[in-house]
């Protein structure tokens, strides 16, 4: 049974070590990660590049441009949740210490679009506020592209080789 397991394993990972399966599953996994859906993406960017290390800044690229198209689409969401909301009542928003704090940082903020719980309703909450976009998109790309660099990085410092043996 482990050795099945291990080969099945190893068959995957040997698939997505292949560019035109390998980067369309990272671009795919973390675009979905960025919506409100909940998803981690940094094991499946690791792994390809543990898989085939010279991908590094392909696969680093292809992740960030995944995870700003889905923080994009947050952004969008928000946009048109407001409008909606906007055509049907006339209130105040309901937490707005946090949404001028938000306002007052403006597009800048979208660089913390990468932390955990808090990044992908930061993006919508940005285009409830109609902060501008293409700044907002900007910083989304810098603050997700630097999270990737730095995760993947560290990763592939910090995780000893007898970790992934299983992937030989």
């Amino acid at each position: 049974m482990e050795a099945w397991l291990g080969q099945l394993i190893h068959d995957l990972l040997a698939t997505l070590a292949l560019p035109q399966v390998g980067l369309v599953a990272v671009f795919i996994i973390t675009f979905v990660s960025a919506t409100l859906l909940p998803l981690g993406s940094e094991p499946a960017v690791f792994l390809v590049v543990k898989a085939d290390p010279g991908m590094f800044w392909v696969v680093i690229a292809v992740a960030t441009l995944g995870n700003t198209l889905g923080g994009v689409t947050s952004w969008w969401v928000g946009y048109g949740a407001e409008r909606a909301v906007e055509a049907v009542q006339h209130r105040e928003p309901p937490n707005p210490r946090a949404l001028a704090w938000l306002k007052r940082f403006g597009a800048k903020a979208c660089v913390l679009s990468w932390l955990p719980i808090v990044g992908d309703p930061l993006c919508a909450v940005a285009g409830w506020l109609r902060l501008p976009f293409w700044p907002c998109v900007g910083w989304m790309a810098l603050g997700k592209g630097l999270r990737f660099i730095c995760f993947t990085a560290a990763l592939m410092w910090l995780v000893p080789e007898t970790w992934l043996s299983w992937m030989q």
